[in-house]
């Protein structure tokens, strides 16, 4: 990415970070519902201040197969983004295109996406779930698998799961710029695969597993302030290969101290992919 001399002249900002404590019992997440459900936790937590630096200058040199994350410029025809069918029919098209531009990837499925609000109003409104306020990481080494197994089903799956592939978050603004609760990534590198910790996903359409973050002062946090509309974040959160190459990401919301007071509240989408190599 760049050399330690250039990472220190960055911008940073002190912000929270809830981390799992490791009891060594496995803890469970009962992930948030549309319309303002609040998620509920089963396990001990802490909170860390950590330094999150603005990655904006480094944008040209960000890798997802190096610190498993980066920012890219993506237009939309999507008009609206809380319709499901312009979702559908116009936005995973785009995600496709981006994503085989980016990896190579010879063949890119879209398979789920997530609306995200930080105010309680626009969530009961608009049907949507709150901003997730805990390092976690989507998929582990066990999970990634099993996800493809779930979409293609068990029968189907074997040829996919014979090639290398990856599971690429694309997380945006869906109206104007991110003023409250961005998105903070941890660059891949500095995460230690012990650092992290299978957690039950207790879902009422299904039941899964992701990671949950351990705190460890190694670890490098990033943010990119003020996303636009037309920026998108691509994310590593699984990828089969374990050659060096990044494969988990773990990320979070976070308060920015820098926020101004009468900010607008956070609308987004994660969208998540497949990526067939």
């Amino acid at each position: 990415m760049t050399n330690v001399q250039e990472i220190k002249t960055l911008h940073e900002i002190q912000a929270d970070v809830n981390f799992l404590v490791d009891t060594g019992i496995k803890p469970v997440n009962i992930p948030s519902t549309p319309g303002g459900g609040k998620s509920e936790h089963i396990g001990e937590y802490e909170t860390q201040t950590v330094r999150v630096r603005d990655a904006r200058p480094l944008s040209s040199n960000l890798s997802l197969d190096r610190e498993g994350f980066m920012l890219v410029t993506l237009e939309t025809e999507v008009l609206d983004f809380y319709d499901s069918e312009q979702i559908k029919n116009i936005y995973h098209r785009e995600l496709q295109e981006l994503v085989q531009r980016e990896t190579e990837a010879k063949e890119v499925v879209v398979f789920d996406h997530t609306l995200r609000a930080g105010d309680e109003n626009i969530r009961k409104l608009k049907q949507v779930r709150e901003p997730v306020k805990r390092a976690h990481n989507d998929y582990t080494v066990k999970s990634g698998p099993v996800r493809v197994q779930d979409w293609f089903g068990k029968e189907n799956a074997g040829p996919y799961l014979k090639r290398r592939f990856a599971i690429i978050n694309i997380w945006r603004s869906i109206l104007g710029a991110v003023e409250t609760n961005p998105l903070a990534i941890c660059d891949a590198r500095s995460v230690a695969l012990g650092d992290m910790v299978a957690t039950e996903r207790r879902a009422a359409e299904r039941v899964g597993e992701t990671y949950r973050l351990t705190y460890n002062s190694n670890q490098q946090w990033f943010y990119f302030p003020l996303m636009q509309r037309n920026e998108a974040m691509l994310i590593k959160s699984y990828d089969s290969k374990d050659d060096g190459r990044a494969r988990f990401a773990p990320h979070t919301a976070i308060v920015d101290p820098e926020t101004p007071p009468k900010a607008k509240p956070r609308q987004s989408i994660e969208s998540r992919v497949f990526a067939f190599f």
